[in-house]
């Protein structure tokens, strides 16, 4: 009778998946900063350097606080043109991805702007009857 046997899975002999997937992740973080620093230089030099939400104006000494934003929230898409960027703060950078990381946990729909999406409940609908009967 065959029994089933279990071996161990893990990484083959001579193999270090650890060292190698460290090395992946450095890489990419390398790559992903040195094309932050591309973009965000251009952008600093086509753009004004006030925050295109609330306005604040930045120069040298606090220039750290302004920051890139992808319109299309596609940290890929970099035009040389900066079409697809805007300046924002650290504040209001922040804000548009909490917005956007909402949108995206409402299956992308804006609940606003949704015609279905109107109240039907109306509490005050039999108001008056209410205050007829108290009075009465």
């Amino acid at each position: 009778m065959l029994r089933n046997v279990r071996r161990p899975v893990g990484p083959k002999a001579g193999s270090n998946r650890s060292e190698k997937l460290e090395k992946i992740i450095s890489m990419a973080r390398s790559d992903a900063g040195a094309r932050q620093a591309g973009y965000r230089a251009q952008s600093l030099k086509i753009h004004p350097w006030v925050c295109a939400r609330c306005g604040r104006a930045f120069d040298q000494e606090n220039l750290t606080e302004l920051t890139v934003h992808h319109k299309d929230h596609n940290h890929d898409n970099n035009p040389a043109n900066g079409s697809n960027w805007e300046n924002l703060c650290v504040y209001c950078h922040d804000n548009e991805h909490a917005r956007y990381t909402d949108h995206l946990a409402a299956d992308g729909m804006d609940t606003a702007s949704e015609p279905d999406s109107a109240a039907t409940h109306n509490p005050f609908a039999h108001l008056k009857e209410l205050l007829q009967k108290g009075q009465g």
